[in-house]
């Protein structure tokens, strides 16, 4: 099985000193492909380092946590960025009103010229929603966004609706390993199209809770995708390979990832 992380903060402190590690690992585990999150201008430039470094993808965006530090120069930025060879998507971009670090003003205003950004650039938005539900689903279809995915849904049946009629791509991560927060998903999962459905770990973020044992300091990273694909897989009653295959092909084709160049990238990992 090869497979797509399509969301994982390599960027983040807690990789700095084992890196090289952590993806030698998750090529050996089967995940041929990761694409590196961007959450300020500086860590969409570091993600592309990282990106040229590993031959790994990159996204270029500001988190709404962060909304409130970007300024006239940030969408200059940013734009320069996305025109990187394996910069994929804008983002991750969003609205969050649960921990609300940014003014929601500042939010919505910074969410909005990113969403911008994409439709100039024609490329995919890699979306975030924390509590933000129906606020954000009205702002991408007023702005007729429809190449993106609603990165790391976590929401109810209403809200994944709202999403599917839009046209998103629906990325799931360790979340649903939760039997505490994430239950709700294991139904929940069978109603998105098969050919809409993403993976992603999020990393170092949601570890699965359901793995044992748990990694040390509880850091997700990569490698522990396969075991968010078997807990989907199970929800959906399908074959685990299946799913690899489907949510593999998806993340190619909404990311525009060259299939032959992701794949070799894998082999030569396998043969190394």
């Amino acid at each position: 099985m090869q497979l797509v992380d399509i969301g994982a903060n390599l960027t983040h402190a807690s990789f700095r000193d084992d890196l090289d590690a952590v993806v030698a690992r998750a090529r050996a585990a089967g995940v041929g492909t990761i694409i590196v999150t961007g959450s300020t201008v500086l860590e969409s430039r570091l993600a592309a380092e990282l990106a040229d470094r590993y031959e790994l993808y990159c996204t270029a965006g500001v988190h709404p946590h962060h909304a409130r530090d970007c300024d006239e120069r940030t969408i200059a930025e940013l734009r320069k960025l996305a025109l990187h060879p394996r910069c994929v998507a804008i983002g991750e971009c969003g609205l969050d009103f649960n921990r609300n670090y940014s003014p929601h003003p500042d939010q919505e205003k910074w969410f909005v010229a990113q969403l911008e950004l994409g439709l100039e650039l024609g490329k995919p938005l890699f979306l975030h929603s924390r509590d933000a539900h129906p606020r954000f689903a009205n702002i991408l279809r007023t702005h007729g966004v429809k190449t993106a995915v609603a990165h790391c849904f976590t929401g109810e049946a209403e809200e994944l609706r709202a999403y599917l009629e839009l046209g998103l791509y629906i990325g799931v991560t360790g979340w649903i390993c939760d039997e505490r927060r994430g239950a709700h998903l294991l139904p929940l999962v069978r109603d998105i199209p098969a050919d809409r459905l993403l993976l992603e770990t999020d990393s170092p973020y949601l570890t699965p809770r359901d793995m044992k044992p748990q990694p040390k300091a509880r850091r997700n990273e990569p490698a522990f995708l396969p075991h968010i694909l078997q807990t989907v897989a199970r929800a959906l009653g399908r074959p685990a390979e299946e799913v690899a295959v489907q949510t593999t092909r998806n993340a190619q084709r909404l990311f525009g990832i060259d299939e032959s160049r992701a794949l070799s990238t894998a082999s030569r990992a396998a043969t190394a």
